[in-house]
């Protein structure tokens, strides 16, 4: 089309510099009108299409297919085509607010990488696709964000601050489950802020606080239990000194306030005998 584009320039020419020749004569007349009326009908069916767009065709409102292929492109004039990019779109969403799994508030917003797969219901299934998506992301987001609690000092639930890798699997595949039907894929998508809401923000800290005093002092009674146990099997199995029950309670109880007291302790010298 292209050639055909320059043959009719080239004869349009002709005829114009034999209109002006022959003051005129019909013959060079209607080859120029016949060439001028072909070259803007085929100009007129030309579009460009760049690396990573598509164009969808469609013909009287009736929707003929899409055109991939980069390059200078041509299609019949009556024929309307509309672009469309197919390259990844990076978005990253509002801070919103969402209630966790225990009816915490927290704050989410993420970060989603989306491409056009199917530009026919990208155009026609939804009105604006890419407000679409923006509205889609933020259901998505509540919807997960509601699944799981923020966070488990126990480890024994999949909480949003711990498990990023398993939150962020799970909101793909509701990201994608939502947007099928515009024709859009999901390439990866994250968290890029997750935090609790201000309001009950100082509480958190303080009962995380709590928790994780909590926490420490179980593992350091359990390390000292250990210690005091190896520690009097130790004497007796090498017969350094034999201790009844109520000594034996004395040394367990000594040994637990040294093992687990904050501050370090006093030694008291006892000069008599063990049992004064």
């Amino acid at each position: 089309m292209l050639f055909l584009l320059l043959l009719c320039i080239v004869m349009g020419g002709f005829g114009f510099l034999g209109l002006i020749r022959t003051h005129g004569e019909g013959l060079f007349l209607w080859t120029t009108l016949g060439a001028s009326l072909l070259a803007v009908l085929i100009l007129s069916g030309f579009f460009m299409l760049q690396p990573n767009q598509a164009a969808a065709i469609t013909l009287f409102g009736d929707y003929r297919g899409t055109d991939r292929s980069t390059g200078l492109r041509w299609v019949w004039p009556w024929m309307a085509r509309k672009k469309v990019s197919v390259r990844a779109v990076n978005f990253i969403s509002d801070r919103i607010k969402v209630n966790d799994l225990r009816g915490n508030p927290i704050e989410i917003a993420a970060q989603i990488v989306w491409r056009v797969v199917d530009t026919a219901q990208a155009l026609f299934d939804v009105d604006d696709y890419k407000e679409f998506v923006k509205v889609q992301v933020e259901a998505a987001i509540r919807t997960v964000g509601s699944r799981y609690p923020y966070d488990d000092f126990e480890h024994k639930e999949i909480t949003l601050r711990g498990n990023h890798d398993e939150v962020g699997v799970e909101l793909r595949k509701e990201l994608i489950a939502r947007l099928a039907v515009a024709g859009i894929t999901i390439d990866e998508c994250g968290f890029t802020h997750l935090a609790y809401a201000t309001e009950i923000a100082g509480a958190m800290l303080r009962r995380q606080q709590a928790q994780a005093v909590v926490a420490a002092r179980r593992t350091l009674v359990d390390g000292a239990v250990g210690m005091v146990e190896m520690a009097l099997d130790a004497l007796s199995e090498k017969n350094v000194v034999h201790l009844d029950d109520e000594r034996r309670a004395a040394m367990v109880s000594n040994l637990m306030v040294v093992l687990c007291g904050e501050r370090d302790t006093q030694p008291v010298v006892n000069t008599g005998t063990l049992y004064t």
